[in-house]
């Protein structure tokens, strides 16, 4: 185990980056702590990857260093950093039983037989593979091969992180939840270092102790999955966790009053946020509707979602949308008003948060 930091750290595919767009990851200075469970979560060409694969030797930063409990191993290969990387399909040998498979990595590093056999079989019982151990893996579904490929990357003792890089995608989905509470399970006892590299939130959230959301090659937040959906620090964080996202408003801001068009919004506290390009977010969460009267903003509702315990009331105020989640059940109001909780309320400026106090 090691904890691993992440110096300076930035790359571009460009043989001579002259801005910041020529990055596909752009600096970044963090320190993940030994033993620790961490997501890198974002779309598709984010560099969510490209970041996993500077960890594990795969790629040389244009820029920065990073380092192993404080060695630096910029430069070594990626045997040279005594890691386990899990891959989006499964990485397997056919010919080999399940067994065989997952002894394979012990055997390569000369682990006494005693200690590959208690190991295989600790890993072949919390894969739930027992009545397939001794059968060779080419016959085996999908699933069970990439069952078979985590297995490798756990079973080791000695690694200083496991990488694991989408490595849900072939599964079903009854699988992927079963997988993931086993995985969280796994790190529980063993302790090992996590990297879990993933475009699902639900299972960026429900893995990790820390998520790093990325967008754009930049590292827009670092939280606990509390911290993103509370303070989202960035708006397309507020965008990308939670379903549905955040509400973005684009405002005005007066001491403790957002304007939304000609809708005046109270906050909690006087707002440092000035000038231009001001957004309000708040999460659909704390959006409550209410029958118009003298209290609320009016709206028009534009659509109802029923989604089993909750109804998405999707609304239009002044022309922007404006989601609520109500419970199961819960009256609609034909001629509708919301009402923001002024507490849950986040400002944004060019996208950034504007802390409270700043």
């Amino acid at each position: 185990m090691a904890s691993i930091t992440l110096d300076r750290l930035a790359h571009s595919y460009l043989p001579n980056p002259t801005s910041d767009a020529d990055f596909a990851l752009k600096e970044i200075n963090y320190n993940w702590e030994d033993g620790g469970a961490y997501a890198l979560l974002g779309p598709s060409g984010c560099g969510k990857t490209t970041l996993l694969n500077i960890i594990s030797g795969l790629l040389v930063p244009s820029k920065g260093h990073i380092k192993f409990d404080g060695k630096d191993v910029t430069h070594l290969q990626p045997e040279e950093r005594n890691i386990a990387q899990v891959f989006q399909f499964p990485v397997i040998y056919d010919t080999m039983t399940v067994r065989e498979n997952l002894a394979f990595p012990l055997i390569n590093r000369r682990v006494p037989r005693e200690t590959i056999t208690e190991r295989v079989n600790e890993m072949v019982e919390i894969l739930d593979l027992g009545d397939k151990a001794d059968r060779k893996a080419r016959g085996l579904t999908a699933d069970e091969k990439q069952k078979i490929s985590l297995g490798r990357g756990l079973v080791r003792y000695d690694v200083n992180a496991i990488l694991f890089d989408e490595p849900l995608t072939v599964i079903d989905p009854h699988m992927k939840w079963q997988l993931r509470t086993k995985l969280k399970d796994l790190h529980r006892q063993l302790g090992h270092t996590m990297i879990y590299v993933t475009h699902d939130q639900t299972e960026a959230l429900t893995f990790a102790d820390k998520v790093v959301v990325m967008y754009a090659g930049e590292v827009v937040q670092i939280g606990t999955p509390e911290e993103l959906f509370e303070e989202p620090a960035h708006t397309f964080v507020g965008y990308f966790i939670g379903s549905p996202g955040m509400n973005v408003l684009p405002c005005n801001i007066t001491g403790r009053t957002a304007t939304v068009g000609s809708t005046a919004i109270d906050l909690v506290q006087p707002s440092p946020a000035s000038g231009e390009n001001l957004e309000l977010g708040i999460r659909p969460e704390f959006v409550t509707l209410t029958a118009r009267g003298s209290e609320g903003i009016p709206v028009r509702i534009d659509a109802v979602e029923n989604i089993g315990r909750f109804q998405i009331v999707r609304t239009n105020l002044e022309g922007h949308p404006v989601n609520a989640l109500l419970q199961e059940g819960e009256e609609i109001p034909a001629d509708a008003a919301l009402r923001f909780d002024p507490a849950r309320i986040n400002i944004y400026k060019n996208s950034h948060l504007v802390r409270r106090g700043a």
